[in-house]
């Protein structure tokens, strides 16, 4: 099935406008940066993404799926962005990058310190071209100290930060969660930081360095669990997520599926047996706060286990739904993508790329009641490369002809 199909064409329009007028300098690849800067031109910016002539962004070649001979998981998070091929290994091609910086606000990138040094693009070397530059890099343990040196991907990051250790079963071995969330906390932190330094540039003038390590971003994911444990001294451990702090806050069986329930407070708790038909049991003395029903969890658990054993998911959540209980379905993808909240959102949807309609996930936040983010599809490998050239450097033809032979772009 074409699931393409089951989704709305939306037309490009002007999306968000916060940050229009900012220019950023795109050099990363794979996940992290290209959704950092996604983010940033879903606001508004105007995003170029430098990539290397051969192969361009890592990520092109990631798959299969492909869809039109583009990697899915790059059209997942290069949206709204012009492409600009450029050998950065060339002095004709540092050159060029060093007048573009000229004239942009930001430049993010996700190589080391000593790469970065090397080629020119380091903090130092594109701050005394433009003192106002903000300058973003992204990488595995930041670009200073014994780790500076380290590569990492997403699967390193996750297992560094103790978030695998703690995902998965007791008696299963530790489990990578199933996106690359690694990757995207240290985007949404670039993109994040990369906001606050233009809020004081516009203040000062004054340009910023920036510094992403992905796994100091994933273990401040982990603060949550950390904390209790150097307060506490107490190990969590694997356990399928049923170890909350909340005595009720698990997944459960049905009659037919699983759903996931929180009772995570009296109020919600009272509800909750209210709703089912059991008032006494939610009132008994013994159980009447969280530590309580904490401590007398394995009882609490199997007698909702029972219960919810009985009638089929559908049921229960809709009478959870018109009770207020915290409850929901455990979706495979294709019903999340069918879920009718998401699609009146316009969660998911279709825009029109250069070889047909491309799938998008949307921002999901709306701003003065407007959820419109889509502005250009995920350009092809150097789209914008001549375009770019003669608007932004004036640069003839001739000498964009002379470029290309010399394979500098």
């Amino acid at each position: 099935m074409n699931v393409l199909n089951k989704l709305p064409l939306l037309p490009y329009a002007e999306g968000q406008s916060f940050l229009q007028g900012v220019t950023v300098l795109d050099l990363t690849t794979s996940i992290a940066g290209p959704y950092g800067t996604q983010l940033l031109a879903d606001l508004g910016a105007e995003v170029i993404k430098v990539e290397k002539r051969e192969g361009g962004d890592d990520a092109r070649q990631w798959g299969p799926p492909f869809l039109d001979g583009e990697s899915l998981w790059f059209i997942s998070a290069n949206r709204n962005k012009a492409s600009l091929t450029l050998d950065l290994l060339r002095e004709e091609g540092r050159k060029i990058l060093h007048d573009l910086v000229k004239q942009a606000d930001v430049i993010v990138m996700n190589t080391a310190s000593r790469v970065q040094v090397k080629l020119g693009l380091d903090h130092a070397t594109l701050q005394a071209i433009n003192p106002a530059l903000i300058h973003a890099s992204i990488t595995g343990f930041g670009l200073e100290g014994a780790g500076a040196a380290l590569p990492c991907y997403d699967l390193i990051a996750e297992g560094y930060a103790g978030i695998m250790d703690l995902t998965g079963e007791a008696d299963s071995p530790p489990q990578k969660i199933g996106t690359p969330a690694s990757d995207l906390l240290a985007g949404q932190d670039a993109a994040l930081a990369i906001l606050a330094a233009l809020f004081r540039r516009q203040q000062t003038g004054q340009g910023t360095r920036i510094d992403i390590s992905m796994v100091a971003s994933s273990t401040r994911f982990m603060a949550s669990r950390i904390v209790p444990y150097l307060g506490s001294g107490n190990v969590p451990k694997r356990s399928g997520g049923t170890d909350s702090v909340l005595a009720v806050y698990q997944v459960f069986d049905t009659a037919d599926h699983p759903i996931t329930l929180g009772l995570g407070n009296d109020a919600i708790w009272q509800r909750f047996w209210q709703a089912v038909g059991q008032p006494e049991f939610g009132a008994r003395p013994e159980l009447d706060s969280n530590t309580k029903r904490c401590a007398a969890r394995p009882q609490v658990v199997a007698a909702i286990a029972e219960l919810l054993a009985t009638r089929p998911r559908a049921e229960w959540l809709a009478l959870f739904a018109r009770h207020r209980i915290p409850a929901g379905p455990i979706n495979t993808l294709e019903h999340l993508v069918d879920d009718p909240l998401l699609q009146a959102d316009q969660m998911f949807f279709n825009v029109q790329g250069p070889a047909g309609q491309v799938p998008q996930v949307g921002l999901g936040i709306r701003f003065d009641g407007d959820n419109a983010v889509a502005r250009r599809a995920p350009p092809t490998l150097g789209q914008d490369t001549e375009r770019i050239l003669q608007e932004r450097l004036t640069m003839s033809a001739t000498c964009i002809a002379a470029l290309k032979d010399m394979d500098v772009i």
